[in-house]
């Protein structure tokens, strides 16, 4: 009957022990994290479930609602998200295995687990919550940011993001012309400054090519590199001329008239050429760079996404590892130095990029706006292409008019 009875006391011991913890644990993350002070669990936003063309779009108003998990994240209410090529692509799969192991490093969720997938990597918007490690924003800011492709995208209602990766809003721009810059400007950011080396401080008279000068990267790259007191040549198209020129582009060749390596050979040699179109472009492009004086190739076009989808994440990071040393040190003993250029998420960078716009040296380009019921119609247009400025999706309306 004693051991009757201590086994009850033990076990009913446990229980009170279980449910204390479990209390003290509800209280620690309360007070740890800030939790959404709304009810709201659901939101519209647009999914797609499956990869594939545009009909794979859905639109649902019970996308879950997102949730502040860290103390550095804040809760941004979207008043208007950009599109991207990229958007296009990740809804056919693009870059799938290698999104699928960032989201889940040690490969617990089953394959699939993903969906439903939110696209979309440009935000406008206000901050509607913050996590207690927040310093430098509060609620009500007005914001902008460059989406992870590993996140959640901003074709929803709301959006969760690191403090690290937003910025307050330029106050000179609506919230649909702010969200036509973040992504292209953080990705032009990278590639130029991150793996170029160019600053505000050297890239005056720095001779810079720019191969596809006309979209989205191009156009930004442009407007920065002016800024920043460079020389810049464009290659583009003769319908895009008179719009690259009135970005205040130095020379422009126009790669329809014939082969462009010919008109560029005839100029001098550049300091660092950033390449939107790949292709068999690094086969002649390498040659225009001054030699031997710390010239770069920066190439926005690699092979590092198709070869993780095809050969798995082990083998395709082995092949890209094998593929990019390989040319670097080709391109090495020539004195030139060859580079992989890639879009990294930054607030800090976003902060000067504010800086530039509000003092007039930077403009957005939007081409054209939809409203959020019209998402695949704005997907159809960035699929087509040609086009000289950000397509831009409407959301929630604000005061501007976004």
């Amino acid at each position: 009957a004693h051991y009757l009875e201590l086994c009850v006391w033990r076990e009913n011991y446990a229980s009170r022990t279980r449910l204390f913890h479990r209390n003290i644990s509800r209280t620690l993350v309360s007070r740890f994290f800030k939790t959404s002070s709304s009810c709201k669990s659901v939101m519209p936003a647009w999914v797609i479930d499956k990869y594939g063309g545009n009909d794979v779009l859905r639109f649902t108003k019970n996308a879950s609602f997102p949730v502040i998990t860290y103390p550095n994240e804040v809760i941004v209410k979207v008043f208007a998200a950009g599109l991207n090529p990229i958007d296009v692509s990740m809804r056919g799969g693009y870059g799938a295995a290698t999104m699928s192991m960032k989201r889940d490093p040690l490969n617990i969720n089953q394959r699939g687990s993903e969906f439903p997938l939110t696209l979309g990597r440009d935000v406008s918007g206000v901050i509607m919550e913050c996590g207690l490690d927040v310093k430098y924003f509060q609620e009500r800011d007005e914001v902008w940011a460059a989406i992870p492709p590993w996140k959640r995208g901003s074709l929803a209602e709301f959006v969760v993001l690191s403090a690290n990766e937003v910025s307050l809003k330029p106050k000179s721009l609506s919230h649909t012309e702010a969200a036509a810059i973040p992504y292209v400007a953080t990705t032009a950011w990278s590639a130029l400054v991150n793996t170029g080396g160019l600053t505000k401080d050297n890239c005056a008279k720095k001779r810079v090519l720019i191969i596809g000068g006309s979209g989205g990267v191009g156009t930004f790259a442009i407007q920065m590199l002016k800024a920043w007191g460079a020389h810049v040549t464009v290659t583009c198209s003769q319908n895009a001329e008179h719009f690259v020129m009135g970005l205040g582009v130095d020379h422009v060749v126009d790669y329809t008239a014939g082969p462009v390596e010919v008109p560029l050979a005839a100029l001098d040699k550049f300091d660092l050429i950033l390449d939107n179109i790949g292709g068999s472009t690094e086969r002649w492009a390498l040659n225009l760079l001054k030699p031997w004086s710390g010239a770069k190739y920066v190439t926005l076009v690699t092979p590092f996404f198709q070869n993780t989808d095809t050969l798995g994440i082990a083998d395709g990071m082995l092949q890209t590892t094998a593929t990019v040393a390989s040319k670097a040190l080709k391109h090495l003993v020539k004195g030139v130095h060859y580079r992989w250029g890639f879009f990294a998420p930054s607030g800090s960078a976003l902060d000067e990029i504010r800086e530039m716009v509000d003092s007039g040296q930077i403009h957005a380009v939007v081409e054209e706006t939809f409203s959020f019921a019209q998402v695949p119609q704005a997907f159809a247009k960035v699929e087509r292409g040609h086009a000289r400025g950000k397509t831009v999706v409407q959301i929630n309306k604000g005061t501007d008019g976004a």
